[in-house]
């Protein structure tokens, strides 16, 4: 993983930076579900000036070879005119590391109340009283908000950098371009 790839999002007065985030996000996770998954990282190099957001910029990190193949693909159909793209580019020396990981929040009880009557054959009572509502997890990650192609559903991709190391950590990455054990450059 010796080069990268930033996709800045140009302003928009029609459309707030989340937004476009949000679009830019899924046009990449969809990109990365037809290339083939694995090979392409993703990081937001903006996400400790924002604090809750996660910036302007996506950053995708991988070979060169690989970050030409997958902009070659047609992925960001519509989105053109809302980004500027540089790179790729070699890794800066002395570039440090770290994880950037999805983060699932166990926020919706009820739904964990059927899957435990399901598994365990309980009655809705026992569940209740198994996992009371109380339960639900609330993050203060930054997220994208994405909509599920299956169900139609919107949901929330918590996502966390964590801290920065001196040492990459190998690996793959899945069809968000996360992983709880790679590393990405950071710089």
């Amino acid at each position: 993983m010796d080069h990268y790839l930033e996709i800045r999002l140009l302003p928009d007065p029609e459309f707030p930076a989340t937004t476009l985030m949000n679009a830019l996000f899924s046009k990449f996770h969809r990109g990365l579900v037809g290339h083939g998954e694995g090979t392409i990282g993703v990081s937001f190099p903006d996400v400790k000036e924002t604090h809750r957001g996660l910036g302007s910029r996506l950053r995708l990190h991988g070979s060169a070879a690989d970050l030409r193949d997958f902009m070659g693909a047609d992925w960001l159909t519509g989105m053109r005119d809302h980004v500027a793209i540089d790179g790729p580019a070699p890794v800066p020396a002395g570039a440090r590391h770290r994880v950037v990981r999805r983060v699932q929040a166990h926020s919706n009880p009820e739904r964990e109340r059927r899957r435990f009557i399901a598994r365990k054959g309980v009655s809705p009572e026992e569940a209740l009283a198994a996992i009371p509502d109380s339960r639900a997890e609330q993050l203060d990650l930054p997220f994208i908000l994405l909509t599920s192609r299956s169900t139609g559903q919107q949901f929330r991709l918590f996502i966390e950098h964590l801290p920065v190391v001196d040492e990459p950590q190998p690996g793959t990455f899945g069809s968000y371009g996360l992983s709880p054990t790679t590393t990405i450059p950071w710089f």
